[in-house]
């Protein structure tokens, strides 16, 4: 199992949640806010790949490139660069520019975010989602293949342009970068359907939460994508990359309040009644009941009761907190799963190096 490191979002300005950090925990972040140190302690000690977000701050990519320039070997991976923000055209040209200037280490990681986001944040409506992510990662592709000149006539997406307003003059192109054509696309996918899409068309399949023990419905949704696919797909050559959150603590009980904390807040308040991913995919997860009274409790406005309803048992399965000994031990289940990238979610370095050391 290869290890990632998570970086995330920004703060109210980059670096902004740093000056509010013990000196103790500063260490590793340059004045921009940025870890550099912890990112390059990361890549001596055998980590595979560094992780960036966005929501709607800072970007995804422009930290990502700063990282890239001060380290030499970590993988840079996208988690996610958001679809309804870039044209896909867009993308595939920072993609292959910062796949180039980073020496080939470059993961593209694609998701089209909720609908609060998306429209919200993009003005664009939430509709036909895996309509929207086919055609994208399509577009990307043919791009970086560089097979012919780019042609498109979807739904989502006509290249040339040729609807209302077009000037007629639009013509194929072909990408002047002759950039990597096997740079690896993955995608946030929590349902269904999105993961069967993934399987079928992408490279790896971004999660932020997943039970090992309870792993069986992402694993059919993934084969039956691999089925179709014009490409030889199979778990030894996609990989499921998964972002787990990581606490080192003795006091196990105090370990799990932010983790409930968390998992409240998703089960009960990243959506609607009818659509919650997150919701869903953790009653499929072997949690329904439990996720039922978390999110009744959450609309009926009890948020504190919502996120004491999150049980010690569903924080075992989808975090690692406790002892050394402990995480130690629960680590085997992620090990022995079809989980390849492990993607800590932590910034402190004693567990980034806890978790190398275990996982050696």
């Amino acid at each position: 199992m290869k290890l990632g490191f998570v970086v995330g979002y920004s703060g109210a300005k980059m670096g902004g949640p740093i000056a509010q950090m013990k000196d103790a925990d500063k260490v590793g972040f340059d004045h921009h806010g940025l870890p550099i140190g912890k990112v390059q302690e990361a890549e001596r000690i055998g980590y595979d790949s560094v992780w960036t977000a966005e929501a709607w701050g800072s970007d995804a990519v422009t930290p990502l490139a700063w990282l890239g320039a001060h380290t030499s070997k970590i993988r840079l991976g996208t988690g996610i660069m958001q679809i309804p923000g870039r044209s896909p055209a867009n993308t595939a040209m920072t993609a292959m520019t910062l796949d180039a200037l980073s020496g080939g280490r470059f993961i593209l990681g694609l998701g089209t975010s909720g609908p609060q986001v998306v429209e919200g944040w993009h003005g664009q409506p939430f509709d036909k989602p895996l309509t929207w992510v086919r055609e994208y990662v399509q577009i990307v592709r043919k791009i970086f293949e560089r097979k012919e000149a780019l042609v498109h006539h979807g739904e989502k997406y006509r290249i040339p342009y040729d609807g209302p307003g077009s000037t007629g003059q639009g013509k194929p192109l072909k990408s002047i970068l002759h950039g990597n054509p096997d740079i690896p696309i993955y995608v946030g996918a929590l349902g269904e359907k999105a993961q069967e899409q993934a399987g079928e068309l992408c490279d790896g399949l971004l999660l932020t939460t997943f039970n090992p023990d309870n792993p069986t419905f992402v694993e059919e949704n993934l084969r039956r994508g691999f089925e179709k696919s014009t490409r030889h797909k199979g778990f030894d050559t996609f990989d499921i990359a998964v972002t787990v959150m990581v606490v080192i603590d003795d006091d196990l009980e105090r370990a799990r309040i932010p983790m409930k904390q968390q998992l409240g807040f998703y089960i009960g308040g990243m959506g609607s009644r009818q659509k919650n991913f997150y919701k869903d995919f953790l009653s499929r997860s072997g949690f329904e009941a439990e996720c039922e009274k978390i999110q009744k409790l959450w609309f009926e406005g009890d948020r504190q009761g919502a996120i004491m309803a999150v049980t010690d048992e569903m924080i075992d399965a989808v975090y690692l907190v406790g002892s050394k000994d402990r995480i130690r031990d629960r680590f085997q289940r992620w090990k022995e799963s079809n989980i390849g990238t492990f993607i800590v979610g932590s910034m402190d370095m004693d567990v980034i190096r806890f978790m190398a050391e275990i996982n050696s």
